[in-house]
């Protein structure tokens, strides 16, 4: 009998695997189609600006097991339909900006495209969460054409600075390495540290629209 079981998990497994490969298309699609949005107006913006607000883009895929995992954690079925059905984070997109102002900009730039439509948006930069993360997260669909005809896909979207994605890194990166068990004292030093890079962020802001203003006075001159 546990032969029969493990036969039957294993055989559910790779229909999920098979599954995964043939969906996973549409969500590479979606990514690209909504990168080569964010070139073209990081370029646009660096034509009219002379600067560009996109520092640099990365992508990624939940993977199977990342999948089953948060399935699993919310209740529902564990299947790929479930997947499709339930998550709105398969296709991810991590947008690093100079500036805060900047992370703005991306964001309604890109939400007031037509074929763009915005599911939901929470802003952790104005209310960071308690450990000290900040960072403006979008959920959008966008539609992708295949042989079968357009289906609207869903991406999330975090957009952030160079100084908040310092720091979300490694952060993550410590929390891992204790596996999840860090004291209080230092969870409190981490969050005083996400608390003096918002500091930062925000000088760094205010020096950059001050050389900004000198620029447009010296222009007008």
């Amino acid at each position: 009998m546990p032969d029969d079981r493990m036969q039957q998990m294993s055989a559910e497994f790779q229909k999920m695997v098979d599954e995964f490969f043939n969906i996973q298309s549409r969500y590479s699609a979606a990514i690209r189609e909504i990168q080569t949005k964010l070139e073209i107006l990081d370029d646009e913006f660096q034509l009219r600006h002379k600067r560009n607000p996109i520092h640099h883009i990365e992508t990624r895929m939940k993977s199977i097991q990342s999948m089953m995992e948060k399935l699993r954690r919310k209740n529902h079925p564990v299947n790929m339909d479930s997947a499709v059905e339930n998550l709105s984070d398969i296709a991810g997109i991590r947008v690093i900006c100079s500036y805060v102002q900047d992370v703005y900009t991306v964001a309604r730039l890109l939400t007031s495209q037509d074929d763009i439509h915005l599911i939901r948006m929470r802003d952790y930069i104005r209310e960071p969460k308690e450990n000290g993360y900040r960072s403006l997260h979008l959920i959008v669909e966008i539609p992708v054409f295949l042989s079968e005809g357009r289906i609207n896909v869903p991406v999330e979207i975090q957009i952030r600075t160079i100084a908040m994605d310092f720091w979300a890194s490694l952060e993550h990166s410590m929390r891992y390495k204790a596996q999840g068990n860090v004291p209080n004292e230092i969870c409190d030093e981490l969050q005083q540290v996400g608390e003096d890079i918002a500091a930062l962020d925000k000088r760094m802001q205010s020096i950059h629209d001050r050389i900004e203003a000198i620029a447009a006075q010296q222009n007008r001159a």
